[in-house]
């Protein structure tokens, strides 16, 4: 998917897979069973005129934020009161509490925080009720994050955050080293660290997210996708062993090979990484926009403040593209007081609430109108660049069976970049497994 995030159109949802699903978010396949489960909506239309409290089930909120924006609902609602239920910070865990709630046709959550790719199984298996467009502003929000939300057609979310990656570099170093701009390419940014260590051999260079969960996921769907592959075509048919394909993960490959990206780097996550280049350790990072909130603490947790160039990621051919993230409010389908709950994602999602959350947490929201803000821009100048970022990114396999692709691509890709098997080899291994997982 090239330009744009799609909604998950027939034949790409029937491509992965006929009948049960697992889906998986931003970590890996979570231990939850692919059995279908099913639900006793049986598809009927939901019940929107129930009002009363509700619950709000979405990942740890580090931003503390969140809270804030639930006292006010609660200050102005006192009798449809919005009690949030933190799940565990590891999206892995997070569906696994999902599904569980969903299997059990518990009402214990209302309103559910859904990884963008977990849409597919949570309205197939009608554990989240399609939603009344007309009481969403979906005019004010980027068309492709509507998509993602989007199930046959169908609204099934409502987009709250949208996110991209970008890269951080050290601009002292560089200067330092004779360049005044980040590299557009990996090529490009292996010479640098090559010039930098050769000053410093004791500093690191890139780093990314690394470690055998979702986020490698997310590194390789973006690399193999500037280098001008693709894992799944829109017919939901896997390439992972084409040449581009091959010739991206061998990009990571070499990385490691020659000591551009360090070996500990294979433990790194989004906080491993962060905190490593936060304390000046690496050249480089591929990380969330949070993360620049961090790098210009004045409270003397990081190492460089005001020493950060932010980019595009770096590409292995032409554009660099980032793998796109995000949250989608949906309702459970099992849970009381549905009419509430619309009324509170509509809360959520209107356009001075998206702008305010930008501002207060520097994190991607759904609306249009935040990337061109004076107000966030002034705080956060690298949001144009971001938007530029979220509309040439790609998104992860859009595929029912996600669970078992994503940890497909995670142990394919992972033996290879910690030395275990050879590029090829994995690609070839990994297309044979995702073939299976398709039916194609």
């Amino acid at each position: 998917m090239a330009t744009h995030r799609r909604g998950l159109s027939r034949r790409t949802v029937l491509g992965a897979s006929a009948g049960a699903a697992a889906a998986l978010g931003l970590a890996a396949c979570g231990g939850g069973s692919d059995d279908a489960g099913g639900s006793d909506s049986g598809g009927a239309a939901a019940d929107f005129s129930e009002r009363g409290p509700i619950t709000l089930a979405k990942g740890k909120d580090t931003t503390g934020k969140l809270q804030e924006f639930l006292d006010a609902w609660n200050t102005d609602h006192p009798d449809e009161k919005v009690t949030l239920v933190e799940l565990p910070e590891s999206s892995d865990e997070q569906r696994s509490n999902l599904l569980n709630n969903a299997q059990a046709k518990s009402d214990a959550y209302t309103v559910l925080g859904l990884d963008v790719v977990w849409t597919a199984e949570f309205a197939a298996n009608q554990w989240v009720v399609e939603l009344p467009k007309d009481k969403f502003p979906l005019d004010t929000l980027i068309p492709s994050t509507v998509e993602t939300a989007t199930y046959f057609d169908k609204l099934y979310g409502v987009p709250f955050m949208t996110n991209a990656q970008l890269l951080f570099s050290r601009k002292d170093l560089l200067e330092a080293a004779g360049y005044t701009e980040a590299p557009k390419t990996f090529d490009e940014m292996y010479q640098i660290i090559e010039k930098v260590k050769g000053a410093n051999p004791d500093q690191l260079g890139y780093g990314g997210q690394f470690s055998k969960y979702e986020g490698l996921t997310c590194a390789v769907t973006g690399i193999v996708k500037s280098a001008g592959g693709e894992l799944f075509d829109d017919q939901g048919k896997p390439h992972a062993d084409s040449k581009q394909a091959i010739a991206g993960l061998q990009t990571l490959r070499n990385g490691f090979d020659q000591d551009y990206i360090p070996q500990e780097a294979l433990t790194y996550k989004e906080e491993e990484s962060r905190q490593a280049f936060q304390d000046g350790r690496l050249v480089f990072l591929t990380n969330w926009p949070y993360v620049f909130e961090k790098f210009q603490a004045d409270d003397g947790s990081s190492q460089v403040k005001d020493k950060v160039l932010v980019s595009l990621v770096p590409a292995v051919t032409g554009d660099g593209v980032s793998t796109l993230g995000g949250l989608n409010f949906g309702i459970s389908a099992f849970a009381k007081n549905k009419g509430t709950a619309v009324d509170f994602i509509a809360y959520m999602v209107a356009e001075e609430r998206q702008k305010e959350w930008a501002i207060a947490t520097a994190q991607p929201t759904a609306a249009e109108s935040v990337y061109e803000d004076a107000d966030v821009i002034a705080q956060f100048p690298f949001f144009p660049q971001l938007k530029d970022a979220i509309d040439k990114g790609v998104s992860r396999p859009q595929v029912v069976k996600y669970g078992d692709v994503t940890q497909a691509i995670q142990e394919n890709a992972y033996s290879c970049i910690s030395g275990s098997t050879e590029a090829k080899a994995a690609m070839t291994d990994l297309q044979k497994t995702l073939t299976e997982v398709a039916g194609k």
